[in-house]
């Protein structure tokens, strides 16, 4: 599938003004990593979130883009066997010696550098209460020029997974309409690799007890960053999937129906699991499940039907407490956000819900392979390469702030004022006893 073939007159108005509603998912997401985040370190969680978002637009458009490329733009290939396999695009640095205007590649570079501004603060939310300023925009850095391009390419620049099709037979090759691997999944495996190298909170384990409890200080902005993300999402999956699915304009009322009916049957679900398990519904928990049904929209928006969409959604949402238990209780990763079970578990969940439920127009066991190789690709190759980038970063700045920065709580120690400074915001020290 080759979207730089489509006509792009209507479809390329549109998707200028749907790729202008992707901040919104990227406010969101920062208003859900504050409120789920404590209250002594909320103001430095929103300010770590726009410096990452800053950091890695100048990264990406600098290098990042050069790297990732386009379909029909130059890249550099492997031969095997006599195939040619595109592995990473060779566009001049900064975006320059070539006509931007007008094209769809020009609207790529847009979308992706929204997209990988989305990407850096997922794991910014893992790292809450305990990852510095410094390493956060050094990750961000590092990742906008090398984890990001090299996967987008592979997925969205006509690299080789996007040859699965014609090269192999495995149905239309590895397809993700909007960013639920690029975006959500590279996003949730450098998660789970900086919660690894950070270690978890002060006070959170303790031998032979069971994990602390850490409340997020604000239900309200967890909860309203989720329905501002709603909004983003729109412009990221119909933006994303004319872009990179090769749809037309009138597959936007299937994909905005399928992105809202995904959020809605996971938070659904999330609710009624969390109502039976705990007595009452868990808020935390319902935003991440509405959050987890937007990832995996991201992969299944322009090639499932609604109900098809909803029962993706509402999977994923009855996956989000126990698969979060899990990293807790039994992993030791201590994710304040639940940013590896939403985006990491949410993204590979839609990759994998495309094959299984779509209707591509492919042999459906042919486009599942795909989908797998993609997975594996991720697990295989993008978390190891990301926690080595990462592993690095510590070994010249350390990740995590001294124990005391923590105790006074991040805003004190990395900013020197609180977010709320009328308040009391020390009452949690009450868990650390």
């Amino acid at each position: 599938m080759n979207p730089a073939v489509q006509p792009f007159d209507l479809n390329y108005a549109l998707c200028c003004v749907l790729v202008l509603l992707i901040p919104l998912a990227l406010a969101g997401v920062a208003l859900l990593n504050a409120g789920l985040g404590r209250v002594r370190s909320a103001a430095q969680a929103m300010l770590g979130s726009v410096l990452l978002i800053a950091v890695a637009a100048v990264v990406y458009t600098i290098i990042g883009f050069s790297f990732t490329g386009y379909f029909g733009l130059p890249q550099h290939s492997i031969l095997i066997k006599g195939q040619s396999f595109g592995w990473l695009a060779a566009l001049p640095l900064g975006l320059r010696r070539w006509q931007i205007q007008g094209s769809p590649a020009g609207l790529a570079a847009l979308f992706q550098i929204f997209a990988v501004g989305l990407a850096v603060i997922i794991p910014w939310g893992a790292g809450a209460d305990r990852w510095r300023l410094r390493a956060g925009a050094v990750s961000a850095a590092l990742f906008a020029a090398i984890t990001y391009p090299l996967f987008a390419h592979w997925a969205w620049g006509g690299g080789w997974l996007t040859q699965l099709g014609t090269r192999f037979g495995m149905g239309k090759g590895f397809l993700d309409a909007a960013g639920a691997g690029a975006i959500h999944a590279t996003g949730g495996l450098t998660a789970l690799a900086i919660v690894w190298l950070a270690g978890s909170r002060h006070g959170k384990y303790h031998i032979g007890h069971p994990p602390s409890v850490f409340p997020g200080h604000n239900m309200v902005y967890a909860l309203y960053g989720g329905l501002l993300a709603l909004a983003g999402w729109f412009g990221l999956n119909g933006a994303g999937a004319i872009l990179f699915g090769g749809v037309t304009a009138s597959s936007i009322p299937l994909i905005a129906a399928n992105t809202l009916l995904a959020a809605s049957g996971a938070f659904l679900a999330t609710l009624t699991v969390t109502s039976l398990r705990f007595g009452k519904p868990d808020a935390s928990l319902c935003a991440n499940g509405w959050m987890a049904g937007l990832v995996t929209s991201s992969a299944i928006c322009a090639w499932v039907s609604p109900l098809a969409a909803l029962l993706a959604g509402a999977f994923i949402g009855c996956a989000v407490p126990p698969l979060a238990e899990l990293l807790e209780l039994y992993c030791g990763a201590d994710d304040p956000t639940g940013a590896i079970t939403v985006h990491a578990g949410g993204g590979l969940w839609g990759l994998l819900a495309l094959g299984l439920l779509g209707y591509t127009g492919a042999p459906r066991g042919g486009q599942i392979l795909a989908q797998l190789v993609g997975i594996a690709t991720l697990l295989g190759f993008v978390l190891p390469l990301t926690y080595a980038l990462n592993w690095l970063i510590g070994r010249f700045t350390p990740h995590r702030v001294a124990p005391e920065g923590e105790r006074v709580g991040m805003d004190m120690h990395e900013l020197g004022a609180g977010a709320y400074p009328e308040f009391v915001i020390h009452a949690d020290d009450f868990f650390l006893r």
